[in-house]
């Protein structure tokens, strides 16, 4: 077997216990993201049919700006490197404008 736990140390019972708190507490932090993206995506799903209905364009670059400043903002402010939120932030718009393009569409 090559599987890396066949070749880990017996770990003591503690530290096993201590692993698995900290994984079941990462697992319900992965739910809760989760959530919160379905929520996030539900409100910009209104936005676009607002914007479809007013005929705005799928995309505000000076908000996405905006977005991009704040989150990096908040990102340093959360010890959370500043690079990573905006990669993240600028995958969540691209979806979004994607979505908003299919509801201009439709």
């Amino acid at each position: 077997m090559n599987d890396s736990a066949a070749n880990a140390p017996a770990l003591d019972a503690s530290v096993r216990a201590e692993l698995n708190r900290l994984r079941d507490s990462i697992d319900n932090i992965d739910a809760a993201v989760i959530h919160m993206l379905a929520e996030r995506f539900k409100c910009t799903q209104q936005v676009g049919h607002l914007k479809a209905a007013h005929r705005m364009p799928p995309a505000d670059p000076a908000r996405e700006a905006r977005q991009i400043a704040r989150l990096r903002e908040l990102a340093e402010n959360a010890k959370l490197d500043p690079a990573f939120a905006e990669k993240f932030l600028n995958f969540i718009v691209a979806e979004v404008i994607r979505h908003h393009e299919t509801i201009a569409r439709a």
